[in-house]
C-alpha cells in the first residue's frame, strides 16, 4: 500500500528521500521520517492544528499516563478485532502519537507484517511523533482528504477527530472497521463544573456512520488523581481553556490534589457492503 498524491490522488512512491506521483508532484520525506501531504492550498491557516501551548500541555499530561486505561483498551481492542495478518490501520488526528504507538505495539506483537499509520494536520505534533515513535508511519494531512488508496485500510481509529463518512467508506476495506472514542456523559465533569454554572452531560447517543453498522460499544469510566499542575495541563488541552478565568487557572496550577472523572465511549463500526 502507498500514499496517494493530495493534488491528483494518484499513488506516490518513495525514491530516496522524496515521494513522487506519475504527474511529477513531489513531496520530500522530512529528516524525522514523516511526509507532509498538506498542500498550501488545502490549509485554512499558516499552521493548522493545535497551537504550541496546547500541544506541550497535552504532551506533559499524557506522559503522566492519566489516559493510560484508554490507551491500553484501544490497543487491546484493536488487536482483538484485527486477528488476521498483514493489517493496515490509520489513526486519524493522532497528535503526538500517544495512542498510535500503543496500537502498533499490540498489532505487531501478533503480526510482524502489520502497518500502522498516524495522520494529523499539525506539523509540530507529527514531527514529534515521527521522531519518537519508529513503529508507525506518520504524515501531515487533512482528515477530510485522506491520502490513501480506496479500500486500502483494514481499520481506522478516530479519537475525537472529525472525518467525513464518505472518506471512511472510501478508504476502508469491504470488511474493515472504524473505531471511535468520544466523551461519555460525565467526561471531565468536575472541570466543567468549575467553568459552567449549568453543566450538561455529554450525549451518549451513538454516531450514525453511513455505510457502517455499530458492532460493539463499551464505556470506560475512572477517576484521575491530578497533582503538580496536571489539572492545568488538562484544562489547556481542552476547548474549555478559552472560557477559564485566571482564578481557576491559578487554582489548577497550585492544587495538590484534583480529582476529575475520565469517561469515554468506545465504539466499533463494521463496514456494510
Amino acid at each position: 500500500m502507498s500514499y496517494t498524491c493530495p493534488l491528483c490522488h494518484l499513488p506516490i512512491t518513495l525514491n530516496e528521500r522524496s515521494y513522487r506521483c506519475e504527474k511529477n508532484h513531489a513531496f520530500d520525506l522530512a529528516k524525522e521520517g514523516y511526509i507532509n501531504l498538506m498542500p498550501v492550498q488545502h490549509k485554512r491557516s499558516k499552521d493548522p492544528g493545535d497551537n504550541k501551548e496546547m500541544m506541550q500541555a497535552r504532551r506533559r499530561f499524557l506522559e503522566k499516563d492519566h489516559y493510560q486505561p484508554l490507551k491500553s483498551r484501544i490497543a487491546s481492542l484493536s488487536a482483538e478485532r484485527l486477528v488476521k495478518t498483514n493489517h493496515t490501520l490509520l489513526d486519524i488526528g493522532c497528535g503526538e502519537g500517544y495512542y498510535t504507538t500503543a496500537v502498533a505495539n499490540a498489532l505487531l506483537e501478533q503480526d510482524a507484517s502489520a502497518k500502522v499509520y498516524g495522520l494529523d494536520i499539525s506539523k509540530v505534533a507529527i514531527r514529534y511523533a515521527a521522531k519518537r515513535y519508529l513503529n508507525c508511519a506518520f504524515s501531515v494531512a487533512s482528515s477530510h482528504r485522506l491520502p490513501f488508496e480506496s479500500g486500502s485500510l483494514d481499520a481506522v481509529l478516530r479519537i475525537y477527530a472529525p472525518c467525513k463518512a464518505e472518506e471512511l467508506q472510501r478508504v476502508v476495506t469491504d470488511t474493515g472497521i472504524v473505531m471511535t472514542v468520544t466523551p461519555a456523559a460525565r467526561h471531565l465533569y468536575q472541570l466543567r463544573e468549575e467553568i459552567y454554572s449549568d453543566v450538561r452531560l455529554h450525549s451518549e447517543e451513538p454516531e450514525l456512520l453511513n455505510g457502517f453498522t455499530l458492532e460493539h460499544e463499551e464505556k470506560l469510566n475512572y477517576t484521575m488523581a491530578l497533582s503538580d499542575g496536571d489539572a492545568h495541563d488538562l484544562l489547556q488541552m481542552t476547548p474549555f481553556a478559552w472560557k477559564a478565568s485566571e482564578e481557576l487557572r491559578d487554582k489548577l496550577k497550585s492544587t495538590t490534589l484534583y480529582e476529575c472523572e475520565a469517561d469515554f465511549m468506545i465504539r466499533v463500526y463494521r463496514k456494510t457492503t
